[in-house]
């Protein structure tokens, strides 16, 4: 099977539907629909049998929510203002009984209440020396692509590729970038939504032996400060469930917990459950 994600679009009479193919973490992703919504998730659910998804997500309008429940859909997350202003609903379907097992989801659980007894928000903090912040360009994809290889052994991108980086570029994505002594050594994305005004902030990544000088806090600051001069305002982040450490940056940074998508995509060396984290830009 062709492990390379795509993104289709279908147009019937009744409907429309964008869809996003990840066989790589087996499963299909809803992320745009209009018309009929019980024709646009019989489709979904066809689509996902056609490629042996083990996951259906559909990011759905609240006026829709009651149908996804009559086809045995769950809620799973929510990203305030996501649709121009409007909240998106994460909906789920799972098709084995093996994708719908979850061992960690009480320990997880636990996690989110621990964080939200850190102290509050932080003010921006200033890099150590001998680090300097850049805005990476495609003469920047070579040393990114090698950046996630040592940082993740499995991602649920391809951003092991320089020519995927590339592309993410080429298609609007922004990632800044911090060097040491003339090398990346921590890096960040945000992936935009052009249409609907939102943006992913993803691909966090920094080299161990640099991890204790808040860096990652610093790229997403100024991640959000280019989102604001584009005028786009509804910022989410999605973190592994089990690492302490990038929740507890997203909530000093503002961002609240808004559910968790289980057994999402595949990290490091096995499925891994993940928390959702919501910002509102404008009222920073």
């Amino acid at each position: 099977m062709n492990q390379t994600a795509s993104t289709i679009y279908i147009k019937e009479a009744n409907f429309y539907l964008e869809v996003y193919l990840d066989p790589f973490n087996k499963r299909i992703r809803i992320d745009d629909y209009r018309g009929n919504t019980n024709l646009a998730l019989e489709k979904a659910e066809e689509l996902a049998r056609e490629h042996q998804s083990e996951k259906l997500i559909m990011k759905a309008r609240i006026e829709d929510t009651f149908s996804l429940y009559e086809r045995g859909l769950q809620p799973e997350a929510v990203v305030d203002r996501y649709f121009l202003g409007s909240d998106a609903h994460f909906f789920s379907k799972f098709y084995t009984l093996e994708r719908k097992k979850n061992e960690h989801w009480i320990t997880e659980n636990h996690m989110i209440q621990s964080i939200y007894q850190l102290d509050p928000p932080i003010d921006k903090p200033s890099p150590s020396k001998g680090y300097e912040l850049k805005k990476a360009t495609v003469n920047c994809a070579e040393e990114l692509a090698d950046l996630y290889r040592q940082v993740f052994q499995i991602y649920p991108t391809p951003l092991h590729d320089p020519e995927y980086v590339k592309k993410t570029m080429e298609e609007g994505t922004i990632y800044y970038v911090f060097f040491y002594q003339g090398k990346i050594v921590s890096a960040a994305s945000a992936e935009v939504n052009s249409f609907y005004k939102n943006a992913e902030l993803t691909d966090c990544a920094t080299l161990k032996e640099h991890r204790k000088y808040g860096l990652m806090k610093i790229i997403l600051i100024e991640l959000e400060e280019e989102l604001k001069r584009k005028g786009v305002y509804c910022s989410y982040s999605i973190a592994r469930s089990l690492s302490f450490g990038m929740n507890a940056v997203l909530f000093q940074l503002g961002y609240k917990y808004r559910g968790r998508l289980m057994n999402n995509c595949y990290i490091y060396d096995k499925l891994e459950n993940m928390n959702m984290w919501v910002k509102n830009l404008a009222n920073c």
